[in-house]
Formats: C-alpha cells, structure tokens, sequence
C-alpha cells in the first residue's frame, strides 16, 4: 500500500501576504489615476497618484525589508521563494516607485508625461510579478531542476 504525501505550495507568512496586497493594489491605483490626469488635465489627480506611491513605498519598504530579513536568516520555515527573484523584484520595483514620487513631486503640469506615466506602470507590473511569484508555489528546488 503506497501513501501519498502531498505538500502544501509555498505562500508568505500571512501578515507578509496582507503587507504584499498594499504596494500591488497602491501602485496599480497609481498607475489608473496617472492615466486618468493624462485624459483629464485635472491637477488633483497627480496628487491622488503621488500619495498613492508614497503608501506603496511606504509597505513595499516593509516587504522589501521583510524579504530581504528572510533570506539573510534563511527563515525557509515561513518563507519558501525561489532564491533572489523575489527580493530583486521588490528591490527594482521599490528604487523606480521613489524615482516615480521624485518625478510626480515636481511642477503639477509636468509631474506626470510619459515618462511618470511609464515609471507608474513598470511599479504596478513588478508589485504584481512579486505577487505572482510569492504566490506561483514556486520552491527552490523547483527552480533548481
């Protein structure tokens, strides 16, 4: 009689899930409300983008260092991601979305363009590539063979 052990995928530790959510779903609004300034010419709107990518730098900060705190510690018991991609892809995401808030910080009418436009949409891709891949299953062994 053979038995069948099966493993459960590999997630974050719950509260590094929750903390996850926020720079996903800040950076994503974001990026929206970019799109709806370039449309609209409504001043408000980079406003509402700039403190949006202000509370994604502020949790992504803390999933970053939350990551970046397993992977030196090694603490596989909660938090079993393949190697270095999830923490670059944190790392990347956090340096462009403080280049963003520079570039949003500026002149109200020139603060977005294509070039905060573009920033906008490369942290909302990276925050939900990080999440993909936190949430894919993917161990290292996985990633190994």
């Amino acid at each position: 009689m053979q038995t069948e052990t099966r493993t459960q995928p590999a997630t974050p530790h719950p509260i590094h899930a929750i903390l996850l959510g926020f720079p996903i779903s800040l950076f994503t609004a974001a990026m929206v409300t970019d799109i709806v300034y370039l449309r609209t010419a409504e001043i408000q709107w980079t406003n509402f983008s700039a403190w949006l990518i202000t509370g994604g730098l502020f949790f992504g900060g803390l999933v970053l260092a939350w990551a970046l705190i397993a992977l030196v510690l090694r603490l596989r018991s909660s938090f079993h991601l393949p190697g270095l991609i999830y923490p670059a892809l944190l790392a990347v995401m956090w340096v462009l979305g403080l280049i963003n808030i520079f570039k949003h910080s500026q002149d109200g009418w020139s603060s977005v363009g294509a070039f905060g436009l573009t920033l906008s949409v490369l942290c909302a891709l990276l925050a939900l590539a990080a999440g993909f891949v936190a949430y894919s299953g993917i161990t290292e062994r996985e990633v190994a063979r």
